[in-house]
């Protein structure tokens, strides 16, 4: 029964739920309308709400809530469907919507649209006013009113609370003595149709006129700084006029703001300056103001140099560089140091900087300045601090070969661009504790005597075998001293034999084919000991016979199978550090040789040079140069030179044809000293004191001769044919060699009554045949005998001829040289007659008188 009761209640309360939803989808829904769109802060707008056409409804309005129903007040009144709001003000803002309602059903309408209602604010006036600030009497203001939006305004001007003007442009002008609040408003015909209205802005006006003040950032300054001059007005908007020299002068310049700038001042930029300002149109000035001095002088200049002055500086030594200020006046500078334009040191009150050690980070370019205050010197020109490895010096020695008697130069050249070096020179000896020596101990330094010179260079003077050796110099500059290394060491060889040791070499000659034999050895004289032969090679210096380039067996170092690598100089050194003659020695690949002399020769010494082909022995045609020139084309492969002299000295090379060119080899020629002559001298002397003694017996003879015959003197003379003879006396003495023709002779011939002295010097010889001896001289006395009444017949002079002869130099196969013949040619004695007749001149007899200095005449 209970259950049936609640089915029944809960049907009737399905059924009134449907009526009423079949009533609320039938009601109208209202439509709320507003004008004007966009309201503006005063503005009246009305809101309208309609239900279909029907006018039998009244409204509810509604804002922001739903129990706030809005109402009628001052400034909001309701009329039938129109709700209006006048003077809206920002209170009135917010979310509008309405309802309709009626008696008759439906009762209501459904709810409006909403509408949001917005209250801009007016547009806002301003007023400016230029000139601003205090005003003075005369002076010409404009007042400009400025309202934010639109530009189609009306503006309004107002004194106090009355109207004062009314102008469509934003800008009036008037007096100043018109003080007053000034404001402004603007109007306009579209909406909004009014701006509010400004604030008061208060014009004063003074009577007294306005003076300026005139100051500089600087008063002394050097050429090129940089001046502000400032001029100061009492009041703000004025344009300000600068004055030199002049007041009543055109201005220099005028500028809208209080500053004046000289950006690079001369000297001509000095003196008095004044200011004014001045504003408005027409402009009303200010007074000037006083005057203010500007001294401009000339910047000083910082000068910077490095001490020691040197371009070039090497790794740990000692630099210190100075900033000098010329025309600086005073001395209470301060200094700034700058490395490639950057600042290094901001401040120092000492003008010198000194680095030490430098090291390659130091490298750069250096300037200066000198500060004092607020003012600055030029900046010092650029110096270039270029920081290098610690340098080695190159040594050379020239010549290299020692000339006996000659000078050596020694020269020492470090990098080309340092300078203020002074120079140590040293000549090396084997090791030594206590002598200067280098790390490796390979050797010791000995000092030359006055080893530190200011010169790059030493001489040796005159240079003799002691001086032979390796030489090794260093620099230095500063103080303290900064060092070099040494220099490599570099060899003063002689090529002359020495009298303690000589070095020997087979076979006799510097050039040698490859893959040959080569001996050497340190030949000792006397008690000489420690000697050890060295080499100078590509490889540098080589001491002893090692294995990788010769074997020892006894004193001599064999190299059995030659290289070019065993090309170089070779000599003896001792433990004492003397040098034997040295040779130098060329080991060719090529297929032609020069044979030529190791050691050097002397003037007058005979000398043989040959060309040699590698796979025979036999002689064969060559072509042998000096110094590039041909000089002589040899069938027998051999050139010889019978007498040397100091023009034979020179480049020697051969040429077989189509076979190849021998190496250059140097041939060494040495004069003869002066005193060697002597004994030439002497031997000419002696002969001749020996043919005039012979001379003087025979005259002798003669004279008793005739004193035994009688004076018949006068037919001595009768014959003048000359008894002359240019005949080698080697032919007298069984010689093989042909006679030499032209040789040289001294006849003097009798007869006639004259006497004649004749000498006929010849070289023309052919190159084929034997060479006479050179330097021959004959002398020859003709004497005619007297007839002699005694029946005396003397002794025949073929039967026993005398021979003087001077040698003067070595005996060649060419014959003797430098000899002097001294020949007596005595004729027969004929017998006088009654009649004078003419008689055939007998046959002449010839004595020759022969000297040999250094030998003792045989029987």
């Amino acid at each position: 029964m209970e259950n049936t009761m609640l089915c029944v209640l809960l049907l009737l309360s399905i059924l009134i739920y449907c009526g009423h939803c079949d009533e609320d989808d039938a009601q109208p829904r209202a439509t709320l309308r507003i004008t004007p769109q966009g309201l503006y802060s005063g503005e009246t707008v009305t809101l309208t709400c309609s239900v279909e056409s029907d006018s039998s409804w009244s409204y509810k309005w509604y804002k922001d809530r739903n129990d706030y129903v809005a109402s009628q007040s001052e400034r909001r009144t309701i009329t039938g469907d129109t709700l209006t709001i006048s003077r809206a003000a920002e209170s009135d803002q917010g979310l509008y919507w309405c309802q309709g309602e009626r008696r008759s059903r439906p009762t209501s309408s459904q709810s409006s649209n909403f509408i949001t209602l917005t209250v801009s604010a007016l547009p806002t006036a301003s007023v400016s006013i230029s000139p601003q600030g205090l005003l003075h009497s005369g002076e010409t203001v404009s007042m400009q009113c400025d309202i934010s939006d639109y530009t189609d305004w009306t503006y309004i001007w107002y004194i106090g609370n009355n109207l004062h003007s009314s102008t469509t442009v934003k800008t009036i002008t008037t007096l100043s003595n018109q003080a007053g609040q000034y404001r402004c408003a603007g109007v306009r015909t579209g909406r909004p149709q009014w701006s509010q209205v400004s604030v008061f802005l208060p014009v004063r006006v003074t009577d007294y006129q306005p003076s300026t003040s005139l100051t500089s950032d600087k008063e002394d300054v050097f050429t090129g700084d940089r001046v502000t001059l400032s001029c100061t007005a009492e009041s703000p908007g004025w344009k300000f006029y600068w004055y030199r020299h002049r007041l009543d002068s055109t201005p220099e310049t005028t500028t809208s703001g209080y500053s004046y700038t000289l950006s690079r001042v001369s000297v001509s930029d000095g003196g008095q300056y004044w200011c004014r300002a001045g504003r408005g149109d027409p402009v009303y000035y200010t007074l000037y103001s006083d005057p203010f001095q500007i001294h401009v002088t000339e910047r000083p200049v910082a000068v910077l140099t490095l001490q020691p002055n040197w371009t070039q500086i090497f790794i740990r030594e000692t630099v210190t560089m100075r900033c000098d200020i010329q025309g600086g006046g005073d001395s209470d500078w301060n200094y700034r140091w700058y490395k490639n334009s950057q600042l290094v040191i901001s401040f120092n009150t000492k003008p010198e900087y000194r680095i030490s050690p430098v090291y390659w980070s130091n490298s750069g370019s250096y300037t200066c300045e000198g500060v004092k205050g607020d003012k600055f010197s030029k900046t010092s020109d650029a110096v270039q601090l270029n920081v290098s490895d610690q340098p080695q010096p190159v040594l050379s020695i020239s010549p290299r070969w020692l000339n006996p008697g000659d000078s050596v130069t020694l020269s020492c050249e470090v990098d080309k661009t340092s300078t203020g070096w002074r120079f140590s020179w040293y000549r090396t000896v084997p090791y030594r504790a206590g002598l200067l020596s280098l790390s490796d101990k390979s050797y010791s330094l000995q000092p030359l005597s006055d080893n530190v010179t200011s010169e790059d260079s030493y001489t040796l003077i005159p240079a003799g075998p002691t001086h032979t050796g390796r030489y090794v110099c260093r620099a230095g500059r500063g103080d303290p001293v900064y060092y070099t290394l040494y220099s490599e060491p570099q060899f003063l060889w002689s090529g002359d034999l020495q009298p303690s040791v000589s070095l020997r070499i087979s076979p006799n000659t510097t050039q040698h084919f490859r893959s040959k034999s080569l001996s050497l050895s340190c030949e000792l004289k006397g008690n000489s000991t420690g000697w050890r032969l060295m080499r100078y090679t590509e490889r540098g210096v080589e001491s002893g016979c090692v294995s990788h380039w010769g074997s020892i067996t006894g004193s001599t170092c064999t190299i059995s199978y030659s290289d070019t690598g065993d090309s170089g100089v070779y000599w003896c050194e001792s433990g004492s550090g003397e040098y034997s003659n040295a040779v130098n020695i060329t080991v060719d690949a090529g297929d032609v040789i020069l044979e030529s002399p190791v050691h050097p020769l002397t003037e007058e010494d005979s000398v043989t040079l040959r060309c040699k082909y590698w796979t025979t022995s036999s002689n064969i045609k060559a072509d042998f140069y000096k110094d590039g020139i041909l000089i002589k084309n040899e069938t027998t492969g051999e050139m010889t030179i019978p007498t040397v002299s100091k023009s034979d000295e020179g480049f020697y090379t051969c040429k077989y044809p189509d076979k190849g060119e021998s190496p250059e080899s140097w041939m060494t020629v040495r004069v003869v000293a002066p005193g060697s002559s002597t004994p030439v001298l002497v031997g000419v002397v002696v002969g001749l004191v020996v043919a005039g003694v012979l001379l003087v017996i025979l005259l002798v003879l003669l004279w008793r001769f005739k004193n035994a015959k009688g004076s018949c003197f006068n037919r001595i003379f009768l014959h003048p044919k000359t008894q002359c003879t240019n005949q080698d006396p080697q032919q007298d003495q069984g010689s093989t060699q042909g006679q030499a023709p032209d040789a040289g002779y001294t006849c003097l011939q009798h007869g006639g009554g004259h006497v004649y002295d004749m000498i006929n010097p010849s070289d023309n010889y052919n190159n084929d045949a034997a060479a006479p001896p050179s330097h021959v001289t004959y002398a020859q006395i003709q004497l005619k005998m007297l007839d002699n009444k005694k029946k005396e017949k003397p002794a025949d002079p073929k039967e026993s001829p005398v021979y003087s002869e001077v040698k003067t130099g070595k005996a060649t196969t060419a014959g003797p040289v430098n000899v002097t013949y001294a020949e007596v040619v005595l004729q027969k004695k004929t017998k006088a007659k009654k009649k004078r007749e003419t008689t055939t001149p007998p046959e002449t007899d010839s004595v020759y008188s022969q000297l040999k200095p250094g030998t003792t005449p045989g029987p």
